[in-house]
């Protein structure tokens, strides 16, 4: 099989993405995962892909990222479950309404049109089953949202038949230069080596930028999702609220999906979380007002994924601050699943021409560095 060209540490939907996009750009890549592929965030998600309600700095990242979720059959052979009904930000008030607008205008002062502030009419043409009290919102209309395990499989998969080697149950424990080579020793006490790593490690990737003497604020999140019985068809659209958590759709089959910000407790090194059942009340209340259609329903499972988040919101993106060779690209907590398509292609950017024509300076690990100074 030879040595690779590059290794990626963690099969999450980054790590995947990652592999793929070097695959096609003909590099040799293996890539290692401690567990096996989308096992935390990436394969229990909400699946949202969404612009609406981005980071500033996030937007280019996301509309580029937008595009390829429009192709996405061509490029990994499977449709991931991606639906396109638009996702909604909801206002309660006129208090909530206003800060919409504000939103609205400063992304369109940017020169994206995708967020479109509507009133309570255009509201209620769109989400004719919400509660009577929210006066208005923002839609995306080219928004939607996809099925987070199909989609990390099918990067996967996808990989895999450009010829990337990926390695499951494999924790790298050990990471060293030798000469113009990084070494990385597993936990089974394998060897790998290559020229280039890429840091995918999602909620342990603080660890391995550690083992690069570039330590990072690192939270480690388990944000909370539930799902109810089937119910009759009431809503299409992904919706969010601008003054509560949440995160909340309806499938197909009439379960109904519920999510948005509150959770439960991580076990990193057990690969455990626990609810936390008054934040899951919590976000059961917010539907209950939101969505009259909901206060009947029955919430049949609930459960949370171990996720990776910066204190400032934004994921680390680009080159190692102290390691040639080494690319990072972790702490998409909450917004990371329809970013996933873009950030491999991105990395694999960097690591084949050393630059890339999207705005990643924002995401620079040094950021942290700087502010420990």
């Amino acid at each position: 099989m030879g040595q690779p060209d590059v290794l990626v540490i963690g099969g999450g939907l980054h790590g995947c993405s990652t592999a793929l996009h070097l695959a096609r750009r003909g590099v040799k890549v293996t890539m290692l995962e401690k567990d096996h592929v989308a096992r935390h965030a990436s394969g229990v998600n909400a699946g949202g892909v969404r612009r609406l309600g981005r980071h500033l700095a996030e937007i280019p990242l996301s509309v580029a990222s937008m595009e390829l979720w429009h192709g996405i059959e061509a490029l990994v052979d499977d449709d991931c479950g991606f639906e396109c009904h638009g996702q909604v930000k909801v206002a309660e008030s006129e208090a909530e309404y206003e800060l919409l607008r504000r939103r609205a205008a400063e992304v369109a002062a940017l020169g994206f049109g995708h967020e479109e502030l509507v009133g309570r009419a255009e509201l209620r043409a769109i989400l004719p089953a919400i509660s009577e009290h929210c006066v208005g919102g923002i839609v995306a209309r080219a928004d939607g949202a996809a099925n987070p395990y199909r989609t990390t499989m099918a990067f996967k998969r996808k990989a895999e038949r450009l010829g990337a080697v990926i390695v499951e149950g494999c924790r790298v424990v050990n990471l060293a230069r030798d000469g113009r080579t990084w070494c990385l020793g597993t936990e089974r006490g394998e060897r790998f080596a290559a020229p280039v790593v890429v840091n995918c490690a999602g909620a342990w990737a603080d660890r391995i930028a550690s083992m690069l003497g570039e330590p990072v604020p690192l939270e480690v999140w388990a944000l909370m999702l539930m799902i109810s019985a089937r119910l009759p068809p009431f809503i299409k659209p992904v919706v969010g609220a601008q003054g509560r958590p949440l995160s909340f759709k309806q499938f197909a089959n009439g379960t109904v999906l519920i999510g948005g910000g509150y959770k439960g407790k991580a076990e990193r090194d057990r690969n455990q979380t626990e609810l936390d059942f008054n934040g899951l009340a919590e976000s059961a209340r917010t539907v209950w007002e939101l969505f009259p259609a909901m206060r009947g329903a029955e919430i049949v499972r609930a459960w949370a994924g171990i996720e990776a988040r910066m204190p400032d919101d934004i994921p680390v993106i680009g080159p190692s601050s102290t390691a040639e060779g080494v690319f990072h690209a972790f702490g998409f907590c909450g917004h990371g699943f329809q970013l996933g398509p873009i950030v491999g292609a991105v990395i694999a950017e960097l690591v084949t021409t050393g630059a890339t024509n999207l705005p990643i300076q924002p995401f620079r690990i040094e950021r942290f560095k700087r502010a420990q100074n």
